[in-house]
């Protein structure tokens, strides 16, 4: 289509460059009703008075016959006042010639058209690059016989179908090669003008080629064809060229472009003809070249009408499309400019009367407003700032980027609670109740906390203190700094700080930086809204140290109560006051906390849970909990003791209780699966004895009455005819009418039905089988066991001793096995092994010095360590394992190794052993007894400076236990190796 309108502007812009081309009969033919139809819709005959230039050329038919012949072809310009007017007429230039014949034109020149055919009665523009060919033509002009043969093109053999060959290509065709790519059918074309290389063509009628004269310039023999003969009073035919006129006129309505096309071409098609018809659609039509070639071949009529209907529809298919997308698009952007102007427009309006204010005057509204409710509270230096910035705000423009960060810093300021406090509750009673509710056992950190409120019930106002609890994962750290918020009725807020590398998260942003945003206690005191919460900083041990700075550092001034009176946030950069903030800090490991912060906490450790607390909180907490989160009732399921015990022994063997929850969880799961399945199961047998067998549907009916009888609903029993194909039944109907009172017609009470209805209901749900959850069938809930007895052996070998230890998850159980490698060098030595730590190394070298001294003191003439190489190991070898306290266990296992003397079974001990023998202490007593009362140790020895942490236990971690202090490794000798142990002898090479 564009390169079509190319050419036509082409061709319009160069006939009025030399003259307008007028076509004129011999005959005076009548009027067309084609162009009749065509100009009714165009306007071409509704001119005005002006000035227009018509032009109209006639070439002849391309049947040849003789009423066509004879017409003259002259150059004039008509010049028409109006349509209706007659003008005269002058010729000038005028270049006569007769019609051409077939006879005198059965050698042409080939003129190759690149874009689209040349269909008779119209003209086309071409370039002509090849000079032999240009020079050609200009003679034949010359010569009075300007005619050459017009043919497209064939598109090249893989190339773009769509025409997407550039001319320059097409120019560069000469010869054999161009002769093979032309269509064999084209156009007799008149030569009416040569301007440098621009040739302009009349086409006149259709030629095919038959034979190669001349390859330069290109020159062909060709046979002029004539269209098949056909009835023009046939009704087909009329009525498809009419459709195709039906269809001009439809797409002529719709564009504009159609429109300037058909005022270019419509005056030249002459008398109406059904062959110029199917010519004249084709031509201005948008079909590709191939479409069109195959108009111009066809030389039939009546299919070269339906080929052009084909693409007069297609056209108008396209309009249509082009119509709708214009459409939808003017409508939006009319909408958008609507709506725009109605907007500014009512702004203007509001403005006048007064209400509504520009956005400058009602932020500072806005923000006036917010600071109303704490103006007596606020400090007078923030009010200062806050107005100046509004002041600023004023004279900035709402366009500005300054405007946007001042908004946003009085945004924040005016956000936050300044003086205002929620109203604690120091309700000591309360207080316990709430705390004995969401936790069981924890006695010391529950003390400590009912200390805090008590104080604050003295003294009338409660000071911020930085608690830190510290424990194994899974014991309820952050649960109980929720539980202390609500204790207190203070807001909570929580922030972890794992991994936190960034100051500005707890300092802020300078205010100068793209998406500058406070640090997190300013995000806390305006979520909350209060000035006092409780600030929860969780995961504090795994601080993290960047580019950015420290964050370990930037919390001394958040947690010091010295200076967090003052605390100064970049991005607000006036003093903040958190004095009133009660800070709860967790972590996992206390020594990974920097010293210079953790001297600001008040430590309280969480150990963990003994198994007696484990049941407790189970059965109390987290079974109860569960069930309800399952929709199960406790009447539907039983889990028993022993099921508990074995689960947290061979489960969820770790301190904390949070795995437990989770395998709790997944037994109540599996339980609720089963219980739907049971009731699908009664359902569906229920849903079929409905109807018992030898029952009819009558009985069943009638029972059903009889069953109801009482009910707010009176029941009658009806007899209706009911007719199946020729067969008459009476079926008995039941008829329910409902009644107003509140009793039956028996004057039995309803609600009595309805209590009736729920004892049924509840009896349907015991209806299903209770669930029962033992140790026999715990491994169908949750699997096998995870975990087994830590104790490996029943009793010790020799060299074999069991120690405590402390892991972060809790305290564990281990063993120290020394064995003896080599004999007899003279030489003594110590290989260690089990992924040690370098202070357990350092451990094991003073051990075996001790262990040495110990031997030669107790066996003078025992040359054991003098001779022997020793292996040491703590197993299991892929876990890490550092710290002094395994010190006295491997000099027992050494001593143990030397004297050939076994240790006492139920035997455990832990301590720091230094080279004269003596104990220290050492941290983690709980969880070291917990761990021993795991493995069944019922003796256990610790240094007596723990001897204050032991006497702080619980009674129920503490009791059956023997628990001995001692201050130097005599001791521990004579608890480690007592003669009823070690009656007999044992020796490694020698068992028997």
């Amino acid at each position: 289509m564009l390169k079509l309108l190319s050419s036509t502007a082409a061709s319009c812009r160069q006939t009025h460059a030399f003259a307008t081309v007028t076509a004129l009969r011999n005959k005076p033919s009548s009027s067309s009703p084609f162009l009749d139809a065509l100009s009714q819709i165009t306007g071409l005959t509704s001119r005005r008075s002006r000035t227009v230039t018509y032009r109209r050329f006639f070439c002849s038919d391309s049947s040849g016959d003789g009423g066509e012949d004879g017409s003259l072809v002259e150059v004039e310009l008509k010049h028409a006042k109006t349509d209706s007017e007659e003008s005269d007429s002058k010729s000038s230039s005028a270049i006569v010639s007769t019609n051409p014949r077939p006879e005198d034109y059965l050698t042409v020149l080939a003129l190759p058209l690149p874009h689209r055919p040349l269909f008779p009665g119209f003209y086309m523009p071409i370039y002509v690059k090849d000079p032999k060919l240009l020079a050609a033509l200009q003679e034949s002009r010359k010569r009075q016989a300007p005619y050459a043969g017009a043919f497209l093109l064939k598109d090249e053999p893989g190339a773009d179908s769509s025409g997407s060959e550039t001319e320059k290509s097409v120019y560069d065709l000469k010869g054999k090669e161009l002769f093979n790519r032309l269509h064999e059918v084209g156009t007799l074309a008149q030569i009416s003008s040569i301007q440098g290389d621009q040739v302009i063509l009349i086409g006149h009628r259709r030629l095919r080629i038959t034979e190669l004269v001349n390859e330069e310039p290109l020159t062909v023999k060709v046979d002029h064809l004539k269209d098949k003969p056909y009835d023009k009073d046939d009704d087909i035919i009329k009525a498809t060229s009419f459709e195709v006129i039906s269809t001009l006129r439809d797409v002529l309505k719709t564009s504009s472009l159609w429109r300037d096309h058909v005022q270019t071409y419509t005056q030249h098609v002459g008398d109406f003809s059904f062959p110029k018809l199917a010519d004249f659609g084709a031509a201005i039509s948008g079909g590709n070249k191939l479409q069109c070639q195959q108009v111009l071949e066809e030389l039939d009529v009546y299919k070269r009408l339906k080929l052009t209907l084909e693409l007069v529809k297609k056209e108008m298919e396209i309009s249509k499309i082009q119509e709708s997308i214009a459409k939808a698009i003017e409508e939006k952007i009319s909408g958008e400019q609507r709506r725009y102007l109605l907007n500014e427009q009512l702004k203007a309006i509001k403005k006048e009367l007064g209400l509504e204010t520009d956005d400058k005057t009602a932020l500072s509204s806005k923000f006036r407003e917010r600071i109303e409710q704490y103006k007596d509270k606020c400090p007078s230096h923030v009010l200062q700032v806050i107005e100046e910035e509004l002041t600023k705000l004023q004279l900035l423009e709402a366009s500005s980027s300054e405007f946007n960060v001042t908004r946003n810093y009085l945004d924040w300021l005016t956000a936050l609670p300044w003086g205002s406090y929620s109203d604690e509750n120091f309700d000591v009673l309360r207080a316990q109740k709430i705390l004995d509710e969401d936790h069981y056992g924890l006695t010391d950190v529950k003390e400590r906390i009912l200390e805090f409120i008590a104080v604050g019930k003295l003294r009338g106002t409660s000071q911020g203190k930085i608690i830190c609890l510290s424990g194994p994962p899974g014991v309820g750290k952050t649960s109980i700094g929720r539980s202390i918020a609500r204790a207190l009725n203070r807001k909570f807020f929580r922030f972890s700080v794992g991994g936190l590398a960034d100051v500005a998260e707890i300092k802020g942003h300078r205010r100068t930086y793209i998406g500058a945003m406070p640090g997190k206690m300013v995000q806390c005191l305006k979520n909350v809204g209060t000035a006092n919460p409780l600030v929860l900083i969780d995961e504090i041990d795994k601080l993290g140290r960047g580019h950015a700075g420290d964050p370990a550092s930037a919390l001394l001034e958040l947690l010091d109560p010295e200076q967090n009176a003052n605390f100064l946030d970049h991005y607000l950069d006036v003093p903040i006051d958190l004095s009133k903030v009660l800070f709860v800090c967790t972590a996992n490991v206390v020594e990974n906390i920097p010293n210079p912060l953790l001297d600001r906490m008040e430590v309280i450790a969480i150990a963990g849970y003994i198994t007696d607390e484990k049941m407790h909180i189970a059965r109390d907490y987290l079974e109860k909990a569960t069930r309800e989160a399952c929709g199960i009732m406790p009447e539907q399921v039983e889990v028993t003791d022993a099921a508990l015990l074995s689960l947290i022994e061979n489960y969820c063997r770790e301190a904390g209780v949070r795995n437990l929850q989770k395998q709790i969880e997944k037994i109540y799961r599996k339980i609720a699966l089963k219980l739907v399945r049971q009731g699908a199961h009664s359902e569906s047998a229920v849903a079929g004895e409905v109807v018992e067998p030898g029952k009819s549907e009558a009985e069943s009916v009638d029972e059903s009455s009889q069953n109801i009888v009482g009910s707010d609903m009176k029941v009658e029993a009806e007899t209706v005819e009911t007719s199946s194909h020729e067969q008459t039944t009476e079926t008995p109907v039941l008829t329910v009418t409902l009644l107003k009172d509140d009793q039956s017609e028996t004057g039995v009470d309803l609600k009595d039905i309805t209590d009736q209805e729920k004892i049924k209901e509840n009896e349907a749900a015991k209806s299903v089988e209770k669930v029962l959850v033992d140790e026999s069938n715990l491994a169908d809930y949750v699997g096998k066991p995870v975990f087994h007895a830590e104790r490996i052996y029943d009793q010790t070998p020799v060299g074999v001793v069991m120690g405590l230890a402390w892991t972060a998850m809790g305290g564990s159980t281990l063993y120290i096995e020394t064995t003896e490698v080599e004999q007899g060098d003279g030489k003594g030595a110590l290989h260690v092994t089990g992924q040690l730590g370098d202070v357990m190394k350092e451990s094991a070298q003073i051990a075996h010095t001790v262990a040495r001294s110990i031997l030669l003191e107790k066996e003078p003439d025992n040359p054991f360590f003098a001779n022997s190489k020793l292996h040491l190991h703590v197993p299991a070898g892929a876990t890490p394992k550092d710290g002094p306290s395994a010190g006295c266990t491997m000099v027992t296992s050494m001593l143990s190794l030397a004297m050939k003397k076994y240790v006492r079974k139920d035997l455990a001990m832990t301590g720091e052993v230094t080279l004269t023998g003596k104990i220290l202490p050492i941290g983690g007593v709980k969880e070291k007894t917990i761990a021993a009362r795991r493995s069944d140790v019922k003796t256990i020895i610790f240094p007596s400076a723990n001897r204050r942490d032991f006497d702080e236990l619980a009674p129920n971690v503490k009791e059956g236990l023997d628990v001995h202090f001692v201050d130097d490794y005599s001791q521990i000798f004579g608890l480690a190796f007592g003669d009823e142990q070690n009656k007999e002898k044992f020796s490694i090479k020698n068992p028997e």
